[in-house]
């Protein structure tokens, strides 16, 4: 068991991915990224991830900015303002995310089943 849990912490993949690889942080992460401005407010990401409660938003922007991929800056006015961006890190992780949006778009058909599309 022990060799197993080293196994665990030592691999990058379930290290790193495990920490941003949901739906909703790699969908904040490229609305982000295809934002005209680098920058969304809240409420902007809340409008745009219609299936997504304002809470999970919260908590995926709080883990994102935890793990160094968003950047938070709450201007001190009131009511406060609060816009979210990419980090460099967040931003060198952009390339891979589209490749994979690529080969989603290529494969989708290949992926999903029919009758997932249909329900």
């Amino acid at each position: 068991m022990a060799d197993i849990k080293a196994e665990y912490l030592a691999c990058p993949i379930r290290q790193v991915i495990g920490r941003f690889g949901d739906k909703w942080s790699l969908l904040v992460l490229y609305m982000l990224n295809k934002s005209e401005t680098g920058v969304l407010r809240f409420n902007e990401m809340n409008r745009l991830m219609t299936d997504c409660s304002q809470k999970m938003l919260s908590q995926t922007l709080k883990n994102l900015e935890k793990y160094n991929l968003v950047h938070r800056e709450v201007y001190p006015q009131v009511p406060p303002k609060v816009d979210y961006s990419l980090t460099d890190t967040g931003k060198s992780l952009m390339p891979p995310i589209m490749s994979l949006i690529d080969w989603a778009l290529q494969h989708f058909d290949d992926v999903v089943s029919k009758d997932i599309i249909r329900s």
